[in-house]
């Protein structure tokens, strides 16, 4: 098989698998705290909580911004049956960078990552996250210039793959659905929230070694914690029960 055919096909299967690697890192940091002595890991104040929930919250906002001006089939949707697309976006925010998704993610995890504590942890997740997705990025990439041809060259060639150029910006036709965002987004959004409560009761924990809720949670990741709950189970709920958040020519 030649190189350009094994990244191609190992890029489609790591896509698949795509959704373990939050698990694998959360994994680690859970590894890095425990492991790790309790008098180097930043004390959990209200601002370095805050600090690091808004670097996780801002790629949340990167991929509300994607999802919400994304049309329906439109360019590297990877399913069980390998790649589709029926069209290329090029517009919005896909006019500054060629993979807004994966830039969302990247801020995402490595909020969660910085609050274990470890500076170390976060550079080699920084470098783990560019190894797994640049295979991704491949796959997709070749899937697309076989499909579109000299129209996603074009593209490619004035479109950054990963760190955005705003001035490039483009503005697309689409209007912006909130319902899409609420709908394909609310569990990336719960998940954000359980990951920072339950990293902080386990640095409380080794801190302070007791099972006791007042000394073991912070009241803030509390709070936080069951208002995301409860928006987890609402949106949730209105996705099975009822049809309040379709949107027509979206995915």
């Amino acid at each position: 098989m030649a190189l350009i055919e094994e990244f191609d096909k190992s890029g489609n299967w790591l896509f698949r698998w795509r959704s373990f690697l939050p698990l694998a890192l959360y994994a680690m940091a859970v590894a890095v705290i425990l492991f790790t002595e309790t008098t180097d890991v930043p004390h959990d104040s209200f601002n370095w909580s805050m600090i690091c929930l808004g670097i996780s919250l801002f790629g949340q906002l990167i991929r509300a911004i994607t999802v919400g001006f994304t049309p329906k089939s439109t360019s590297g949707r990877n399913t069980k049956a390998g790649q589709v697309a029926e069209v290329l976006n090029t517009k919005g925010i896909y006019s500054t960078v060629r993979h807004p998704l994966y830039v969302g993610n990247f801020f995402m995890w490595i909020g969660i990552v910085i609050y274990a504590g470890s500076w170390w942890f976060s550079v080699f997740t920084a470098l783990l996250f560019w190894l797994y997705y640049e295979r991704i990025m491949f796959a997709e990439e070749f899937f697309l210039r076989n499909k579109f041809g000299h129209t996603y060259l074009n593209w490619a060639e004035k479109t950054p793959a990963f760190i955005p150029k705003l001035s490039k910006w483009s503005n697309t036709s689409m209007s912006f659905s909130l319902k899409n965002v609420l709908k394909r987004e609310y569990n990336g959004f719960f998940a954000v929230f359980i990951s920072f409560l339950l990293l902080n009761v386990l640095k409380n924990y080794l801190l302070h070694k007791t099972l006791s809720i007042e000394v073991l949670v912070n009241p803030w990741w509390i709070w936080l914690t069951l208002g995301s709950f409860i928006i987890f189970i609402t949106l949730r709920t209105l996705k099975k029960k009822t049809n309040l958040l379709k949107v027509d020519g979206r995915w």
